[in-house]
């Protein structure tokens, strides 16, 4: 029996919690909502920390030929600055979404 490919067996990981996740929060009664995108805000800064210290990433090692940092730094710098981006839009639309929701439940004022 062959053992399966790391990479193949994260991805099927992925897309099974892509499907998880889709029916999980399209199941999610209106009155749930507000709490739950707290949490999503939650673990979108979390995200946002790990996302900041990877595009703050330094090499450890240069390379000896020319002095330079090696490729790999790089890309971790890249996909750090990305994630912090993609986590940044993620927490200020839930706190949008969050805002409008608890609008909802406000009292009009009589005139």
């Amino acid at each position: 029996m062959e053992a399966v490919d790391p990479t193949v067996f994260r991805l099927a990981i992925f897309v099974l919690a892509i499907f998880v996740g889709y029916y999980v929060v399209w199941s999610v009664t209106p009155a749930l909502h507000t709490p739950l995108m707290a949490v999503t805000n939650a673990i979108s800064s979390v995200i946002i920390v790990g996302a900041l210290l990877a595009a703050a990433a330094h090499g450890a090692h240069a390379d000896l030929a020319g002095g330079t940092v090696a490729a790999s730094t790089w890309i971790s710098k890249g996909a750090g600055a990305i994630a912090a981006a993609f986590a940044a839009v993620n927490i200020f639309g839930g706190f949008l979404v969050t805002n409008r929701m608890l609008a909802m439940y406000k009292k009009k004022e009589k005139k």
